[in-house]
């Protein structure tokens, strides 16, 4: 069996990837954790073959929690399962098994789940130690970021009985609340039909739709007014009729101030 840890900080998504290795035959998930301090934690304590990690999380990110694991004994296998495609690269870089990007289809799951079957059975051939991310791999890869970032599909979004598309550019911002995505442009609210703010957050364009926080997701072009808050921190003011107010996680704070020279 593979025992395998998944992280991720959006239990919706954690519980869809779960939904799907559970259909696996020898994948065992021994733990789950929502942020990379937490992953670190139970991947000591529980000292998994395998770690599904998303890459942004509160804490650490996944690449940090990656990181850190190259120098432990017993390293795990390391899959990267995010909706951020420009990642890709780095995923090479650190010796990852594979690199998926949400929404996970299970037959690239399977796939995937074979590779590291092959790296983690004890009896192997002599000579056939499978690699990690190949460069044919990350040419497969590179290519399927430049098809997502080439299509920009309207968003459906359910208004009262209604079902509305909205061309990406006229959003103002998405959030999650209660396990439902909202999704605001400047004459209408309605509810996405997106498990999580990952999902919806890869069908758009990342340099212009920020995730400024694990619940918000923002057009940058649609900011009114930067407000000044606690620990050097910002809240945004909304172009939507409402005016509404979204706060800016730490770590994209420095983002923030370096894209407007704040």
């Amino acid at each position: 069996m593979i025992r395998t840890v998944v992280v991720d900080d959006e239990r919706l998504a954690r519980n869809e990837l779960c939904f799907q290795l559970e259909q696996l035959e020898d994948v065992e998930i021994i733990g789950q954790a929502g942020d990379g301090l937490q992953a670190l934690e139970v991947i000591d304590q529980l000292r998994p073959d395998l770690v599904l990690l998303d890459v942004q999380m509160p804490g650490r990110t996944g690449f940090e929690v990656a990181r850190e694991l190259v120098d432990r004994d017993n390293t795990p296998r390391v899959v990267f399962v995010t909706a951020y495609d420009q990642h890709a690269i780095e995923a090479f870089e650190v010796n990852a098994v594979d690199y998926l990007l949400k929404p996970v289809e299970p037959g690239r799951l399977a796939r995937t789940i074979a590779r590291v079957r092959r790296l983690v059975e004890p009896a192997q051939r002599p000579g056939e130690q499978p690699a990690a991310l190949q460069a044919g791999d990350l040419e497969r890869i590179v290519d399927l970021v430049a098809q997502r970032r080439g299509r920009r599909e309207p968003i459906a979004v359910t208004v009262g009985e209604r079902l509305v598309l909205v061309q990406p550019k006229d959003i103002v911002f998405a959030s999650l609340m209660d396990d439902t995505i909202t999704v605001v442009t400047g004459t209408l609210n309605g509810a996405a039909s997106f498990r999580t703010l990952d999902e919806l957050h890869s069908h758009l364009d990342p340099d212009v739709f920020w995730r400024v926080h694990r619940s918000h997701v923002v057009n940058i072009h649609k900011i009114k007014e930067i407000v000044p808050w606690f620990s050097r921190n910002y809240i945004l003011k909304m172009k939507d009729p409402k005016g509404t107010e979204i706060p800016v996680s730490r770590t994209q704070t420095k983002r923030l101030r370096e894209y407007l020279s704040l």
